[in-house]
């Protein structure tokens, strides 16, 4: 049964949360965390799928929190449904890399895996997801990366047309840059050695290269835009360029190409 809370004074901008989890420590946990930041209030704990689309129904949230792994429906059984309602972050302990295709395949607007984020960055991210910005903890992110690594430069193997159609009406990705994603790093990784990158800046370039946004590499990597913009700068002065356009060229070994 899906557990309604007792009504209280919100502050204007509050966002409204609906909290998924089967473990009830879990939920009262999390309950206790965001309700504590003041600029968050959830409206409702539920224990499965099928419990968060009844609340979902009942209280139209701003934002859904929820798991993968539940008994009864699971999260990902839920995701198209709760959808339709309110974005939805997942909140999880499962970071596997097919996981989070699929639940991003299924209209997910983001993705934590616990134990990667503080309390502060949870609150944050909920609000940006209210507000339809994305986050992913560095497991997330790292299957993200993966995915964009092992498609081609121009195009996908035919076998993955069906998740980019669905994609294309979810993904909080620009899928028209996705659709022409980056090489496998084996294909390049010899002259991107010689941009001499650090760990972080050649990160934010794979995601510069995907067609990601400042505002969703500060997302994706849970820093500030402003951080992003100086990583950007270093990266541009690292790599001779001007441009996202020129860097991406560059970083992934077409430069001769676009020019």
């Amino acid at each position: 049964m899906t557990s309604p809370l007792p009504p209280v004074p919100l502050p204007p901008d509050a966002v409204r949360v609906v909290v998924v989890d089967d473990n009830p420590v879990v939920r009262a946990g999390l309950t206790a965390l965001l309700s504590q930041s003041g600029s968050v209030t959830v409206v409702a704990e539920a224990a499965d799928g099928r419990e968060a689309c009844e609340a979902a129904d009942r209280t139209r949230p701003d934002v859904v929190l929820l798991d993968v792994r539940m008994t009864g429906v699971d999260g990902l059984a839920a995701l198209p449904y709760l959808v339709r309602i309110a974005p939805v972050m997942m909140l999880t302990y499962s970071g596997e890399s097919e996981t989070v295709r699929e639940a991003l395949r299924r209209g997910a607007g983001g993705y934590l895996v616990h134990g990667e984020f503080t309390a502060e960055e949870l609150v944050t991210a909920v609000r940006d997801a209210g507000a339809g910005r994305t986050h992913f903890s560095p497991t997330a992110a790292g299957a993200v990366l993966d995915q964009l690594r092992s498609a081609s430069a121009y195009g996908h193997a035919e076998n993955d047309r069906p998740y980019l159609a669905a994609e294309q009406a979810s993904s909080p990705f620009p899928v028209e840059k996705l659709s022409r994603m980056q090489p496998d790093v084996g294909q390049s990784s010899g002259g991107r050695s010689g941009f001499q990158l650090s760990a972080r800046e050649a990160e934010i370039m794979d995601l510069i290269a995907s067609g990601m946004t400042n505002q969703q590499i500060a997302g994706a990597c849970f820093i500030s835009e402003k951080t992003v913009k100086n990583h950007i700068n270093r990266i541009f002065a690292k790599l001779h360029s001007t441009s996202r356009a020129e860097a991406t060229a560059k970083w992934l070994g077409n430069w001769g190409d676009a020019r």
